[in-house]
């Protein structure tokens, strides 16, 4: 590895860590922890599945998924119903609250992100589309 590379990965890192944490801001108000939202936002993206599976695609223990579980469906923002198959497993569904949330969370941080952008560049915004397919692909290998 390189001077270069390494300083960059340096660079990056900081940078992600920085634009996280103003995402983040965006949350002041919040009424779920980040693994809660990040457990509604994959079953958004995923559809139903078991909280098994939900902690696998989250890289947590069972266990803390199923507190995580436990919690969004106290809080009515997903739905456990029996699996058609396996009288011991449940499916977790998301809720319509559980999408309007989701919704608003969205909402929040893309408003605070498409003012930042609006003050860019063509240049820019063509060099980060390019960035964001980068860090896509980074992120999608190590999965």
């Amino acid at each position: 590895m390189t001077t270069e590379t390494r300083a960059l990965a340096s660079d990056l890192s900081l940078a992600v860590v920085r634009l996280s944490r103003h995402l983040r801001g965006r949350r002041a108000d919040a009424q779920v922890s980040l693994t809660q939202l990040s457990a509604v936002a994959t079953l958004s993206q995923e559809g139903p599945m078991t909280p098994g599976a939900l902690a696998a695609r989250e890289k947590v223990q069972p266990p803390s998924m199923t507190r995580v579980v436990a919690s969004l469906a106290e809080l009515g923002l997903v739905q456990r119903s029996p699996h058609p198959t396996d009288g011991r497993q449940i499916i977790v569904s998301l809720s319509d609250a559980g999408n309007a949330l989701l919704a608003d969370e969205t909402h929040a941080r893309e408003a605070w992100m498409n003012e930042r952008l609006s003050d860019l560049s063509a240049e820019d915004l063509a060099t980060l589309r390019g960035a964001v397919e980068i860090i896509t692909k980074i992120v999608s290998a190590s999965e």
